[in-house]
């Protein structure tokens, strides 16, 4: 008769069971062997068997095999699994083309922030990349404009964690705002900015619905003028939001200020900047 025998073998040493999650899109996860971490865009059979697409916050992506125990959800291993057939093909999208993280918190603010020149540069912001602000726990601020820019960044303090970004407007070389920029001598502190005379113009003009935004004569203001030579109603308040309802995401906007506050963002929210 076969004498029963007992597992000794310690719990910890054992190969546990991990769970299967499926790899719906929009899951972030992370590739244990690479630390890469990403949402996912989808799956697809290839020669050595099912790979899942992930995509970072930056937009770059990367195909992995979709092996046992081969990724970490919220740190833990998991095993990605086809989803079922009701899961849909991609992603949603925020405004600012990021992939969506469903029911995702609004971290703490940081101490750190972005500052913009006036209340039209921070709704534009708002519409555009207000959902990744949350998550990134970031704060926009508008200044009412920047002549005394470094003394408010001195009043600021930037250190290693509460970094500053600073968006300008027609920051060109030989502006008056180039020469202010250039005064910001802080290395935790950026001022960057769009060559454009007003956030107005960051607006692409076919979004608003005209052929192009109109040249207003040096001396005059340019919002007005603006709304003059379209025959609006001389009302730059409802101007702008006409401007800003036009506005959807971020292909209606400019590459020049795109890539300005996404530059910001990285910056403010690079390791080692929480307090």
């Amino acid at each position: 008769m076969r004498q029963y025998s007992p597992d000794l073998t310690p719990p910890w040493k054992k190969n546990q069971p991990v769970p299967e999650v499926a790899a719906d899109p929009g899951l972030v996860v992370e590739e244990v062997t690479t630390g890469f971490c990403g949402a996912v865009l989808g799956h697809e059979k290839s020669a050595g068997g099912l790979v899942v697409t992930l995509e970072d916050r930056f937009g770059k992506s990367r195909v992995f095999p979709m092996e046992p125990r081969g990724f970490l959800l919220e740190g833990r291993p998991v095993t990605l699994v086809r989803p079922s057939s009701a899961a849909p093909a991609r992603p949603s999208r925020t405004a600012s083309g990021s992939v969506a993280v469903p029911g995702a918190r609004a971290r703490v603010a940081r101490a750190g922030r972005i500052y913009v020149e006036g209340r039209h540069d921070a709704e534009l912001v708002e519409r555009v990349w207000g959902d990744d602000l949350r998550i990134e726990g970031v704060v926009v601020e508008y200044l009412e404009g920047v002549d005394d820019l470094p003394a408010i960044v001195a009043e600021f303090d930037p250190g290693p964690d509460a970094r500053l970004g600073v968006l300008v407007d027609h920051l060109v070389p030989g502006s008056k705002e180039s020469r202010i920029a250039e005064s910001v001598t802080s290395s935790h502190a950026l001022v960057v900015g769009h060559p454009y005379i007003d956030v107005w113009e960051a607006v692409k003009p076919s979004s608003v619905g005209i052929a192009a935004w109109p040249r207003v004569p040096r001396g005059q203001d340019w919002k007005t003028g603006v709304c003059a030579a379209l025959g609006w109603p001389e009302n730059t308040g409802a101007a702008w939001q006409r401007i800003l309802g036009s506005v959807r995401g971020y292909r209606d906007l400019q590459p020049e200020l795109l890539g300005r506050v996404e530059e910001l963002i990285d910056f403010v929210t690079a390791p080692g900047d929480e307090g």
